[in-house]
C-alpha cells in the first residue's frame, strides 16, 4: 500500500485504531472535519482514481457495519453477509467494480471498531448460521501492514458457532494469520484468474502460484480455504487456461479443506467500460460479447456464460467431487444448463453454503 497523502477525520484521531495506524505510517497528515475536503483532493486531480488508490482517510463508520449482500431478486443470490471495515483498493484491477461504483472512490478505512464489535456480537446471537465477509467494498488483507483488524476478528469469531468469517484477497498478506486461534471459524479466500488475466487485467496482485502457495500455508495452519473464479474472463484460449488453474488449485490444496469455490463471469455497469478504456488502454476485456442483464449489467451472451460454466464444474468435479461449487449471481437456467440442477431441489442457495461451512467450520443451526 502506497500512501501519499493521509487524512484523518477529526472525529477519529483518538480511537486506537487510528492512533496505531499513524505511529505506523509516520507521515504527515491532515485533520478534516468531513470528507468533502477528502473528495476535493481526489477530484482535482486529473488521474482521480489513481490518485484515490493512494489517498488514505481514516475515518469512522457512521452507518452499520454489517450489511445485506446487494444482489437483484433477478438472479440467485447467496445470501451473504458484509463486514463493511472501509472502501476501496490499493492494487488495481482494470475491470473492479469499485472504480465506478464509489463517487469519487475513497481508500477510507473505519476505526470505530468497538461499534463494529457490538455488531458482529448481536450478529452471533442469532440462531442461524451466518455467513459474512469484509472482501467485498475493499480486499481484506490488504490493511494487515497498518492495522491489527483481521486478528481482533479472527479471535472474536473463534469464540462463537454460529457464524463464519471469510478473509478475501489477492494478496499473500497472511503472516499475522498464522499465530492466531481461529477455532475454523475464519475462511481465507483468493480470488483466481488466469495467468493471462492476472499479468494484463491485475496490477500490483499476487501471481497465481504465490496466492495459492499462501492458501497451502493457511491449510498448514488449520484454516478452512476458498476459491472465487470471478470475473472468469472470456477470450481465445481461456478454457486451457482455466483448466490449469483448476488442476494448480488441488497441486497445493486438499479438496476436503474447500468450503466452496464460486464462479461468475465478468460483469459490469456501463459506466465502467470508458474508465477501463481511459486507465487501462491496452484492455479488451469490455469488448467481447455482451448485452445488458436483468440487473443493467452488461453480461456475456448468455449461451456463452453457459459453456464455461459447464466445463470449469466438470474439471473440479473430475478431481473434487464432494467440493461445493456455485455461481454467483446467475438465474435457473444458467443453474440447470450448467450443472443439471437448480438450487432450490437443495433448499436454496443460501442453505447449500451454510450446510458446507457448517460441516468444514463446526457451525450450529440453532433452529
Amino acid at each position: 500500500m502506497k500512501i501519499s497523502k493521509l487524512f484523518i477525520d477529526e472525529n477519529a484521531i483518538d480511537f486506537p485504531a487510528a492512533r496505531s495506524i499513524l505511529s505506523r505510517l509516520s507521515m504527515q497528515y491532515e485533520i478534516v472535519g468531513d470528507h468533502n475536503r477528502v473528495y476535493d483532493f481526489i477530484n482535482a486531480s486529473k488521474h482521480s482514481i489513481q490518485q484515490a488508490k493512494e489517498t488514505l482517510y481514516i475515518t469512522k463508520n457512521k452507518g452499520a457495519f454489517i450489511k445485506e449482500c446487494p444482489g437483484t431478486s433477478c438472479y440467485t443470490c447467496c445470501g451473504y453477509k458484509i463486514l463493511h471495515i472501509g472502501t476501496f483498493c490499493s492494487m488495481d484491477c482494470s475491470y473492479c467494480i469499485l472504480q465506478s461504483y464509489f463517487h469519487p472512490p475513497v481508500l477510507q478505512f473505519f476505526v470505530n471498531h468497538e461499534d463494529m464489535i457490538k455488531e458482529t456480537n448481536e450478529l452471533f446471537e442469532d440462531k442461524n448460521i451466518s455467513r459474512i465477509g469484509t472482501g467485498e467494498f475493499t480486499d481484506s488483507l490488504i490493511w494487515e501492514e497498518l492495522t491489527e483488524l483481521s486478528g481482533m476478528l479472527v479471535n472474536q469469531f473463534s469464540k462463537q458457532n454460529r457464524a463464519v468469517l471469510e478473509l478475501k484477497t489477492k494478496t499473500t498478506n497472511i503472516k499475522l494469520l498464522k499465530e492466531l486461534c481461529h477455532n475454523r471459524k475464519t475462511i481465507v479466500s483468493w480470488s483466481l484468474n488466469t495467468e493471462k488475466v492476472i499479468r494484463e487485467e491485475e496490477r500490483r496482485t499476487s501471481s497465481l502460484s504465490a496466492r495459492l502457495e499462501a492458501a497451502a500455508l493457511c491449510q498448514s495452519w488449520g484454516y478452512p480455504v476458498s476459491f472465487h473464479f470471478d470475473p472468469v474472463v472470456i477470450y481465445d484460449g481461456c478454457e486451457k487456461d482455466y483448466k490449469e488453474v483448476i488442476r494448480k488449485i488441488f497441486t497445493y490444496v486438499s479438496p476436503d479443506n474447500i468450503v466452496w469455490i464460486s464462479i461468475g463471469t465478468f460483469r459490469f455497469m456501463s459506466s465502467l467500460k470508458s474508465i477501463i478504456k481511459d486507465r487501462f488502454s491496452g484492455s479488451k476485456i469490455a469488448y467481447g460479447e455482451f448485452i445488458t442483464g436483468l440487473d443493467g449489467k452488461m453480461r456475456y451472451f448468455k449461451p456463452l456464460r453457459i459453456a464455461i460454466y459447464k466445463k470449469m464444474v466438470e474439471w473440479i468435479k473430475e478431481i473434487a467431487p464432494d467440493v461445493l461449487v456455485y455461481f454467483c449471481m446467475e438465474d435457473d437456467e444458467v443453474w440447470e444448463k450448467s450443472t443439471g440442477f437448480i438450487p432450490e431441489k437443495y433448499g436454496g442457495l443460501p442453505a447449500m453454503l451454510d450446510k458446507s461451512a457448517a460441516l468444514h467450520c463446526g457451525l450450529k443451526n440453532e433452529l
